[in-house]
């Protein structure tokens, strides 16, 4: 089984990114916006798709429910007339007053189911869509190779997988809706208000430019503070989440005071940017308040003179006065999701970037298949040469051939080499040049999959999972019972260990693994790899962090773990290899000597040197 270091989230673009900025009172304010808009709504569109009809059931939900809503203050308004002229004729219509206001409560009532169903159909097609996507990046992950992972932070894949897949969830079950009825809603009360009086339209409308007026200019004044509220937001959560992981090492060298300082220095900022963005955003419902008052003192007057002269009715009047307040507020909102729609095109652009990265390279149409029971274990490296970059080579035309059974040490200086050899052996990188074979098949035939059940792996930088110790060891084999478990725990000397532990294999260990020490949890990653049982065992420094008496017992343990397995053992601590088949010396990415610990030493050369300086005092 393969290892992989448990790192922190970093402070990168997008560490710390959650939800919370670039929202306004009413939704999102922009915190970035897309560089191709229209090709991600149509790749947005693709996901759609397969639920346009029920899209479109939604739209039309949508479309009748705000209809039923903008009739219902015209029949309101015949129900004044029905009183008013009640009154001046001596005596009310109680019957038409009845009808009126049963017709009215049922508009209500269907409005209300509408809207209901339209919400409950949206919120279903809102979940799968944004299932498909995880689904996708999900899989996605497993196919990226190492290489994307060592240039992108932790926080970047997290804020893409979780925070832009939110985002567009939040635009699909919430905004489409708000945007067809918003737009619904302005017509349809526009309408409305014509029907009743054209001249009062008109009045009501003069207010009409001072609105957008007004929304560009809130908008176009927070939205640079949205933008530093999240990169603010950011940079406080990345120093809040190292200083909890590096805890111990601030308290060592008395760091608190600096940590605070930091803290303080980016809470200021973050508070000053969020107390701007959300006065500015929360002026947006007063200011069209305004706006709507304006529209109410000129209709009153307007409507007013027309009463008197009978070109229209008191109910008239009230009608014509809700959809005025109606009218504002869909003006507002359609301007708000007009910008969620560009956060949206944002988030979107992110996750179908991420998608579209260069994926591992393809594996055999026919992989060849190796039987674990009986192979031999040989290894063969046939001119390998490979660079994390093409402008630094590393490995330059590597080529050893290692036999069944063998030990072989690799050895050398830092950066010469060492772990890079036995990751281009684990296949996490591709080959520039040559070819690595296992029992004469060229690995690029065999699946990832049954390359990495022949081989065991325990590195230096150990990674255990939250959850039981029993789970954490039993993750070399699942299928393995836990006699299997113990006797495993047994050969890396920590099941005496494990006993002294609360709740023994059952212990938890927490997210960090902090609840127990560097070398318990070493021992638990060798246990994990004497559980997995595979012909060829990979060591890279797996006795680094456990004292003298215990590196000794698990020497011994692994000892009998390597007998009749091919083995790869890297090692800085040149003593512990003396007793290997075989000593490959690495400088530069070349082998520079190779052959046994005697022969080595008696060459006098760079090996030599290397042993002979960790003894120097």
């Amino acid at each position: 089984m393969s290892e992989n270091k448990k790192t922190p989230m970093g402070r990168g673009p997008g560490a710390g990114r959650g939800p919370g900025p670039g929202r306004g009172p009413q939704g999102m304010m922009p915190g970035e916006k897309a560089k191709n808009f229209k090709g991600t709504m149509k790749m947005l569109l693709q996901y759609i798709k397969p639920y346009q009809f029920k899209i479109i059931l939604v739209f039309l939900f949508s479309i009748i429910s705000t209809v039923f809503s903008i009739l219902s203050p015209a029949i309101l308004g015949n129900a004044t007339d029905v009183i008013v002229t009640g009154v001046s004729a001596g005596g009310i219509d109680f019957e038409a007053l009845f009808r009126i206001l049963t017709f009215l409560m049922a508009l209500y009532i269907l409005s209300l189911l509408f809207g209901y169903f339209q919400g409950f159909i949206m919120a279903g097609v809102s979940q799968n869509i944004t299932y498909q996507l995880r689904k996708s990046m999900s899989e996605k992950l497993d196919r990226l190779p190492l290489k994307y992972f060592d240039t992108k932070t932790h926080g970047e894949i997290l804020s893409r997988v979780t925070n832009d897949i939110d985002t567009v969830n939040t635009t699909l079950s919430q905004s489409l809706a708000q945007m067809v009825s918003s737009i619904t809603t302005i017509a349809g009360v526009l309408v409305m208000m014509i029907s009743i009086n054209l001249i009062l339209t008109l009045v009501a409308l003069i207010v009409l430019p001072l609105s957008f007026l007004l929304i560009r200019i809130v908008i176009k004044r927070s939205q640079g503070h949205f933008k530093d509220q999240q990169r603010y937001l950011g940079e406080l959560n990345g120093h809040i989440e190292e200083m909890y992981t590096g805890h111990v090492v601030v308290k060592a060298f008395n760091g608190e005071a600096a940590s605070i300082n930091t803290f303080r220095g980016i809470n200021d900022k973050l508070c000053e940017s969020a107390w701007k963005s959300q006065f500015l955003s929360g002026l947006m419902m007063p200011l069209m308040g305004f706006v709507g008052n304006l529209a109410y003192i000129f209709v009153c007057v307007v409507g007013g003179y027309l009463a008197v002269r009978g070109t229209v009715t008191i109910g008239n009047i009230q009608a014509f006065m809700q959809y005025v307040r109606t009218f504002q507020h869909p003006i507002s909102q359609t301007a708000n999701i007009a910008n969620i729609l560009q956060s949206t095109a944002a988030a979107a652009e992110r996750v179908f970037e991420f998608l579209e990265e260069e994926e591992e390279a393809a594996e055999a149409e026919v992989p060849v298949k190796l039987d674990l029971h009986h192979l031999r274990g040989e290894v063969s490296f046939r001119n390998i040469s490979f660079g994390y970059s093409d402008e630094a080579p590393l490995i330059n035309r590597f080529s050893i051939d290692v036999k069944s059974g063998q030990r072989v040490a690799i050895v050398g200086p830092t950066g010469a080499g060492k772990t890079t050899i036995v990751k281009l052996l684990m296949r996490f990188y591709e080959l520039n040049e040559g070819e690595i074979r296992i029992d004469g098949v060229n690995i690029c035939q065999l699946s990832r999959k049954d390359l990495h059940d022949m081989l065991g792996m325990v590195l230096q930088d150990t990674w255990l999972f939250h959850g039981t110790i029993m789970e954490n060891i039993r993750y070399g084999n699942i299928h393995a019972t836990d006699e299997e478990v113990y006797a495993a725990a047994k050969a890396a000397h920590i099941h005496h260990f494990i006993h002294t532990l609360p709740n023994g294999y059952q212990m938890v260990i927490n997210e960090d693994a902090s609840n127990i020490s560097q070398g318990q949890k070493q021992l638990l990653t060798i246990a994990r790899a004497i559980l997995a049982d595979t012909p060829i065992l990979i060591l890279d420094e797996a006795t680094s962090s456990v004292d003298t008496r215990t590196e000794s017992l698990i020497q011994k343990a692994m000892n009998n773990l390597m007998e009749d397995r091919t083995s790869f053992i890297i090692a800085h601590r040149l003593s512990t290899i003396k007793d290997a088949d075989l000593i490959l010396v690495m400088n530069h990415g070349d082998i520079v000597e190779k052959g046994t610990h005697e022969e080595l030493m008696s060459q006098k050369g760079f090996y030599a040197e290397l042993y002979n300086s960790q003894f120097e005092v």
